[in-house]
């Protein structure tokens, strides 16, 4: 069975407009096609970023080849998945701290990527889409930091397919919300 791997950065969960849209587009999904589906919650997950330490174990666990230590297990599900959706909140130009913290867990030299002879990176995941999905109070525009990140890292990671989808405007005084938020899952579409 095709695996899916769920990364999910809402913070507000139970009234998460991010979340909504994205268990949107996973019904659609699973409805084409079978998955079996692992999320990661990563306000659950308390996830902290690299620090000397955690540098330093890291490094020593890759000089002796050890890639089935548990500090590598989200870059071993994020290689193994056939798709990922990241949803994620457009918060300060980008996203949610929490859901950095997950992408440099997720990058590893000999897990998600490597180097050739040249120097030159060779994805390894197998993943042949990730999808991110956002929402906005107001209006990202051109320069959406948080999605650009996200490609530039799947194209790293050997993932040749992206796709974002938005819903926008969501905190500006007299939006319709609602609507706003059906024209969006209205617009989840392969």
């Amino acid at each position: 069975m095709n695996r899916l791997l769920f990364v999910n950065a809402c913070v507000r969960r139970e009234r998460s407009r991010t979340e909504r849209l994205a268990r949107a587009w996973l019904d659609r999904l699973c409805r084409q096609t079978p998955y079996e589906v692992q999320e990661i919650v990563l306000e659950e997950e308390g996830l902290r970023g690299l620090d000397s330490a955690a540098l330093a174990r890291r490094d020593r666990l890759l000089a002796e080849g050890n890639l089935t230590h548990e500090m590598f297990r989200y870059a071993r599900d994020f290689r193994k998945a056939d798709e990922i959706v990241i949803a994620a909140p457009y918060w300060d130009m980008s996203f949610p701290a929490a859901l950095k913290c997950y992408l440099e867990a997720v990058s590893v030299v000999g897990l998600t990527f490597r180097y050739r002879a040249d120097g030159t990176p060779e994805g390894l995941c197998r993943a042949g889409r990730l999808t991110y999905l956002t929402t906005a109070g107001g209006f990202i525009g051109q320069d959406d930091f948080g999605y650009d990140y996200i490609c530039a890292l799947a194209a790293l990671f050997g993932i040749a397919r992206t796709q974002e989808f938005r819903a926008e405007g969501l905190d500006i005084v007299g939006a319709d919300v609602e609507a706003i938020l059906r024209r969006a899952e209205a617009s989840l579409t392969d």
